[in-house]
């Protein structure tokens, strides 16, 4: 069926209402309505010219939300909206403006031109009867337009399982085992394990539900770093993090290693597999300017085409040695650690993440995830930054970032990592279909 929606825009000071032909979906809250287009620019509707209300025109578009999660934006699509997964990359790069290689911003598509904007997350029915939710992440390449589909993203699957609750992939049979009421404040909480197809793990998803039958509620008090405004918090917890994708947490079997770059260099580097791989290197050990060290930022880091480099030489020898493919831009991340003296008093560590090549604004969840349980491995940099400040690593910790503070908790039983768990918000911006 085609419905209509309704689009407004200013143009000097009259306003245009335009009326546009979208086939209804799971995505879709319209109802039936017209069947033509009128345009009224301070004046009586006409009729356009059928051509522009033709279905052609959506021929190449599918269903889909455009949603934030935590500090990500990006696509949430069912599967079954989809073309067979080797048909992705002439779909999914188009519709986020991929490939932009001349100029990186993707405005010819959803994307921004950020790493973290750049994201797709396709649901599926669950595949074993443990989970309630499949989910596949995708990291749009900007300039090159790459699908890569090599490890998880912790911000865009907050949206999970309220998108997979609302789109009815859970039977509604099934829903009312996974309601639970709340404490004080009368509300009502659905949980939901999600299962991650890009490292077979398991994210359970905790988020506050309303109405009847009940849906996803965003709104809450609840505020996070980098995102204006408060939402309900999602609660994320990792399941059996540990060796996302090499098998394990220490991928070569130490907590420090030495990395031999091209140029002869030495760095020292935690190699860490706890959620997502990340390589971590000390602002000390790169060979920076205490000064110049102390004031990196995002900012700093991308006009500063040397250092990217260099960072991005460590990453790939970083790769080499967890095993892990060192030209796959997603994983390993590198994550930047500050010293003692200029890390925040009232947080435990200070850190700043590369992402494709990108300096990340805020912190890619499962990298915070990682650095955090690093921190209860002895022997590592993250461990030996707590030491030096005379701490005792906490159940919880709490990492400063660009765009503020991320409060991580970590499960350890008898040295083995059991579960991390974070807080999120997330909010669907817009449903419909997109067009590539």
């Amino acid at each position: 069926m085609w419905v209509a929606y309704t689009l407004c825009s200013h143009v000097a000071t009259a306003t245009a209402t335009c009326s546009l032909l979208v086939r209804t979906s799971p995505f879709s809250d319209a109802q039936p309505g017209m069947t033509a287009v009128a345009l009224r620019l301070g004046a009586r509707p006409r009729r356009l010219p059928f051509a522009f209300t033709s279905r052609a025109i959506h021929s190449r578009s599918f269903p889909a939300w455009f949603v934030r999660g935590g500090t990500s934006n990006g696509l949430v699509i069912l599967r079954s909206d989809l073309p067979p997964e080797p048909r992705w990359p002439d779909v999914l790069p188009p519709a986020m403006g991929s490939p932009d290689p001349h100029f990186g911003r993707q405005l010819d598509g959803i994307g921004s031109g950020l790493s973290s904007t750049s994201k797709v997350i396709v649901l599926a029915p669950p595949s074993s009867a443990d989970v309630d939710v499949d989910y596949t992440f995708v990291q749009v390449g900007i300039r090159d337009g790459r699908l890569d589909l090599a490890g998880n993203c912790g911000n865009m699957s907050a949206m999970v399982g309220p998108a997979a609750w609302d789109l009815a992939l859970v039977p509604a049979a099934r829903k009312s085992a996974l309601v639970t009421a709340d404490d004080d404040c009368g509300h009502r909480w659905a949980e939901l394990r999600c299962l991650n197809t890009n490292t077979s793990k398991v994210v359970v998803s905790r988020f506050r539900i309303d109405g009847d039958p009940p849906s996803y509620a965003p709104r809450g008090d609840f505020a996070m770093d980098g995102v204006p405004g408060t939402n309900s918090p999602i609660t994320l917890r990792f399941v059996d993090p540990t060796g996302a994708k090499t098998g394990a947490a220490l991928p070569t079997g130490n907590t420090v290693d030495v990395l031999e770059l091209p140029s002869g260099e030495t760095v020292k580097a935690s190699l860490i597999d706890v959620g997502n791989p990340g390589v971590f290197v000390s602002t000390q050990s790169l060979g920076l300017d205490p000064t110049e060290a102390s004031s990196l930022t995002p900012s700093s880091i991308d006009t500063n085409a040397p250092l990217k480099a260099h960072l991005d030489t460590v990453r790939r020898v970083g790769a080499s040695l967890m095993g892990l493919d060192p030209d796959t831009e997603s994983v390993p991340k590198i994550v930047l650690l500050f010293p003692p003296a200029d890390t925040p008093a009232d947080v435990d560590i200070r850190c700043l993440a590369m992402s494709m090549g990108q300096p990340h604004k805020a912190m890619p969840l499962t990298l915070a995830l990682c650095l955090a349980a690093s921190a209860h491995i002895r022997g590592t940099l993250a461990a030996g930054l707590m030491m030096q400040r005379g701490k005792t690593v906490q159940r919880t910790l709490t990492l400063a970032h660009p765009s503020g503070r991320l409060p991580v908790g970590t499960v350890v039983n008898g040295g083995r990592i059991e579960s991390a768990e974070l807080l999120r918000t997330a909010r669907v911006l817009m449903k419909g279909r997109v067009c590539y």
